[in-house]
């Protein structure tokens, strides 16, 4: 027996089956728009074993460690970061470490600070570069061990691989300048805020030159001492995910007149200075 089909009904029914598949694949779309803005899972947790181990993380540490970042940056190299810390620091307990980490930079430990009590106040403000959307993180590690830690989700990219935003033989011409001020009244036994600041191209040897064709060579901040008369305030272990021109403003515990003292080396071993002379209960020129 022969089937009868209703050639009227075809057309509704292959109607029915469109609406159907548009209606199954728009989530499976918006899903796919939305997964730029999604932090790949597989790169933290490679970090956190390889930093940490198997230790406990606080991720709900707002007591302790708060990070402000924008959610969507305005300019992929230089984003803005700031690490604000809800604990005094003292001798019996105070932040020896910060981990400054963005998950899918190329590099993706920005930063380490290590702190001591006379950092006063372990917080730190600088300005990152960004490759793509990403989480990023500040861990803070106690003296006694225990680990704290506040993220935020940042749209950005193309912060490593974007070109200088000055002219590179000017930037190399001045590399190694600092500038090293204090703000505000200084007061004897309280932190006191300081900036450095550190004229530098921080090159991330990402750039690729659009005439020669060829990547431009890295060549950045490494390293940074601060001391306050003698004493270390705030040791820093960074890499190219820091800005071009890096900048840190931070705190140190000012007890009598001395130096505030700063050392920068960079990837060639150049090593740069500056210093700036403290008196409490006055306000510090700058």
């Amino acid at each position: 027996m022969s089937k009868k089909w209703n050639v009227g009904a075809a057309p509704a029914r292959f109607l029915s089956m469109i609406c159907l598949a548009a209606a199954t694949m728009l989530p499976m779309a918006a899903a796919a728009a939305e997964a730029p803005e999604a932090s790949p899972t597989a790169v933290w947790p490679g970090m956190r074993v390889s930093l940490f181990g198997t230790r406990p993380i606080n991720d709900s540490a707002a007591d302790i460690v708060e990070l402000v970042a924008p959610s969507r940056a305005e300019d992929a190299a230089t984003v803005p970061i700031g690490i604000h810390t809800k604990l005094v620091q003292s001798p019996d307990r105070y932040i020896k470490k910060l981990y400054l980490l963005v998950d899918n930079n190329p590099s993706p430990l920005a930063a380490t600070f290590e702190m001591t009590p006379n950092s006063g106040r372990a917080d730190i403000e600088t300005r990152i570069r960004i490759e793509q959307y990403s989480d990023v993180r500040a861990v803070a590690e106690l003296n006694d061990g225990s680990l704290h830690m506040a993220s935020r989700f940042v749209k950005a990219s193309g912060g490593c691989s974007a070109p200088a935003g000055k002219d590179p033989k000017e930037a190399l011409r001045n590399a190694g300048k600092i500038k090293l001020r204090t703000d505000g009244p200084i007061e004897a036994g309280k932190p006191a805020l300081a900036q450095l600041a550190v004229s530098h191209p921080n090159a991330s040897g990402l750039v690729l030159d659009q005439v020669t064709r060829l990547y431009e060579p890295a060549y950045f901040v490494r390293k940074i001492n601060v001391s306050y008369a003698g004493k270390p305030v705030m040791t820093a272990d960074v890499n190219f995910s820091i800005s071009e021109n890096p900048n840190f403003r931070f705190y140190f515990l000012p007890t009598g007149e001395g130096d505030l003292h700063a050392e920068v080396v960079d990837t060639k071993d150049l090593t740069f200075n500056g210093d700036v002379v403290v008196k409490p209960d006055a306000v510090a020129a700058n």
